[in-house]
């Protein structure tokens, strides 16, 4: 392992072994203190989410897109505090911190045994969401993680998702999605954060005006297997309670190829996702790189300024 893979490895285990102990209200300070400091560098990854928030408030001036940053900064270092401090926190803090709405699209799905995908984007606390699936409703589900080096932080992710009642399967080596197929037709859950998918199978969609590409899987389980697929949305307000909205569910066109059909369904999850992102974009945690434009650094929106950062 290499020296900057042993100090990355070793900061995140700082964070689940230090921040999980502090009081909740020294950790929300925490979290925002090192929001400011990380806003007011500029970093590559601050100016990154700065460019993308121009995409989904056209027309925002300098000290719009500013503040906008800073908040970004603060609701991204907020999901961190949480997760670092999620395996502590007790099942009534679990049961009470999220609160969403239109429920009824999933426990119906899921009554109707046929199985339930939730595709969200990198909205507020996904991990959140999902601890409270497993323990307010009682519902395990499967979902999917990208391998991350060093190989030790990726099994301390996959060990925090799996002591909050998640099957984590990895998302390189070919076999998820037969498993995730599995899971629906034996009327499972699987949840799939699907805003970003930057690989040649990834679906051109229609996002804030430009290209971008999303991920193929969800269409295509729902497809293939009958699940429900619903889009889910989430969103902090003042208080401590996360929101959260689940969507109406996306059919599958009655004709068309299976990658007509893809296409569809998967814009039609982008149509969904850029609701919640507009409504919220405070809390869409999106750092990286997304259109397709952004790409070619020459085109990037912000080039030019200094807008422009590495993913």
């Amino acid at each position: 392992m290499s020296a900057r893979d042993r100090l990355t490895d070793g900061l995140y285990g700082a964070g689940w072994g230090t921040v999980k102990k502090l009081p909740e209200p020294a950790a929300v300070r925490l979290g925002r203190t090192i929001a400011d400091v990380a806003w007011k560098r500029r970093g590559a990854g601050v100016r990154r989410l700065e460019s993308n928030y121009a995409r989904v408030v056209p027309g925002a001036s300098p000290e719009r897109l500013a503040a906008l940053s800073r908040a970004g900064m603060r609701s991204y270092l907020r999901y961190w505090m949480e997760s670092f401090r999620l395996p502590a926190w007790s099942t009534e803090r679990i049961k009470s911190g999220f609160a969403p709405k239109d429920l009824h699209h999933l426990t119906d799905g899921m009554d109707a045994g046929k199985g339930v995908i939730l595709a969200l984007p990198h909205l507020a606390n996904w991990d959140l969401a999902g601890a409270w699936v497993t323990t307010k409703l009682g519902i395990p589900f499967t979902t999917v993680a990208e391998r991350l080096k060093p190989e030790t932080l990726y099994d301390r992710f996959v060990a925090y998702r799996e002591g909050l009642g998640m099957e984590v399967l990895p998302h390189s080596g070919g076999t998820a999605f037969g498993t995730l197929a599995r899971r629906l037709r034996d009327g499972g859950l699987v949840c799939l954060v699907a805003d970003r998918d930057l690989s040649a199978s990834g679906v051109e969609v229609g996002f804030f005006g430009e290209t971008a590409r999303m991920p193929a899987g969800p269409a295509l389980l729902a497809q293939q297997t009958g699940a429900l697929l619903l889009p889910v949305t989430l969103w902090y307000d003042h208080s401590p309670v996360m929101r959260g909205r689940v969507h109406p569910p996306v059919e599958v066109p009655e004709s068309g190829t299976r990658a007509d059909k893809t296409s569809v369904m998967t814009q039609a999850l982008a149509d969904a996702f850029a609701t919640g992102i507009a409504d919220h974009p405070e809390d869409w945690h999106m750092l990286q790189r997304l259109w397709l434009k952004d790409l070619d650094p020459a085109k990037a929106p912000g080039a030019a300024d200094g807008r422009g950062g590495a993913s």
